[in-house]
């Protein structure tokens, strides 16, 4: 099947082209772990590209965790990828993965963290600081991928000064690979890092949602066939479908439908409770969609949600030029997961008054998702006034 004939019918049928996949060696079954409850099968795990690092389907987003007995979890189920970031819980998340694997082998582990300039950008030496600061944090000589994070257009991608201490970074050893996260504009950057070869990694916003998005699905593949390795996050479209968490996500199945394309090497859903460790654990050696899984994902994708798809389609419709798709990615934080922290920095970040809307006769964006923007934006600039110590 081509990704060009993903659609709202057919979009769950993918099982056939990651089997294929499995077959011809983007992804191979390793029998060395065996999630819980699946005894029967062994562990899939792939290779990120011409990284040559092998990690099991499904690995570990820290951002949320604070308690370090669900990293002990994990580690001991058999996860053995662990994402986190530089400005995750102001620092506190690379402590607590840092103090948790100060003393176990370190070859035993892939670890990666993200660095995101402050607004306005910095020099090269500012950035690598903050590099060392990370691995001072980890406890660590280095990292095994090194994000430049959140990247949004083809200026930041390529920013000399950004590309320039990662470079350092990667000959120096604090970093074997170097990568970017992206959660918006994912194809036309994607792209770009393909024709521009620089970055070994790339970690993307996947679900469900993007089912049609045949730019995404196709820069996905070429990326994959480049070389690149290819990590998918944001895999349960914000987990919840209303702001009350009356109606949540099929996590499992969601997972799975990421997983289910061959080109996705890993994924790193967020693991904050045992529960949630063992409902994705339970994925890693299987990833066929049941019908009952395809059947809820399908009257998911029916809703409108809380999951921004990083279209990118609004960028040029507000009048007042507003971030409209961070705004919505930090209504996302709030409400679907309960991150009111993240939501705040991520509009502090912004520039934007806690009502940017306000005196605007009448909201001219038109979401893809449909989104009333105007009120979710109204909404969500006001947690700018809430002090930081109720957020934690």
């Amino acid at each position: 099947m081509s990704n060009s004939s993903i659609n709202r019918r057919n979009f769950l049928r993918v099982g056939a082209v990651a089997a294929a996949g499995l077959a011809s060696g983007a992804a191979k079954a390793s029998s060395s772990v065996t999630p819980t409850g699946s005894s029967a099968k062994p562990v899939i795990k792939r290779i990120l590209g011409k990284t040559g690092i092998e990690v099991p389907v499904v690995s570990m987003g820290v951002m949320r965790a604070d308690n370090p007995n669900i990293l002990k979890a994990a580690y001991k189920i058999g996860i053995t990828h662990f994402d986190t970031a530089h400005g995750y819980q102001d620092g506190r998340n690379e402590e607590m993965v840092g103090e948790f694997f100060k003393d176990k082998p370190r070859d035993s582990i892939v670890v990666a963290t993200k660095i995101h300039p402050p607004r306005g950008g910095i020099s090269a030496a500012k950035f690598t600081d903050m590099i060392d600061h990370s691995l001072e944090r980890l406890k660590m000589d280095h990292v095994d991928i090194l994000y430049l994070h959140a990247v949004d257009d083809l200026d930041y991608l390529f920013d000399e000064r950004y590309l320039e201490a990662l470079k350092e970074a990667k000959e120096s050893g604090k970093t074997k690979f170097v990568g970017f996260s992206t959660h918006r504009n994912m194809a036309q950057l994607i792209n770009a890092a393909v024709e521009r070869p620089f970055y070994d990694v790339v970690l993307t916003s996947f679900n469900f949602r993007h089912a049609e998005d045949e730019a995404l699905n196709d820069a996905l593949k070429g990326a994959h066939e480049s070389g690149m390795g290819i990590i998918g996050m944001k895999n349960m479209a914000g987990g919840w479908l209303d702001e009350d968490k009356t109606k949540a996500v099929n996590g499992k199945a969601a997972l799975k439908w990421a997983l289910n394309h061959p080109y996705i090497h890993t994924c790193i859903p967020g693991i904050v409770s045992y529960e949630q460790l063992m409902e994705n654990w339970s994925v890693a050696s299987d990833v066929s969609l049941t019908p009952d899984e395809a059947q809820s994902l399908e009257m998911a994708s029916a809703n409108t949600g809380m999951f921004c798809k990083g279209c990118d389609g609004c960028r040029d419709q507000c009048p007042r030029g507003l971030p409209v798709s961070d705004l919505m990615r930090s209504y996302m934080y709030n409400y679907a997961y309960s991150y009111p922290a993240k939501a705040q920095a991520t509009v502090a970040s912004l520039g934007v008054t806690d009502d940017p809307c306000m005196g605007c006769p009448k909201c001219t964006v038109q979401c893809s998702a449909g989104f009333d923007v105007r009120t979710r934006i109204t909404d969500i600039a006001r947690i700018q006034n809430v002090p930081g110590n109720f957020l934690v």
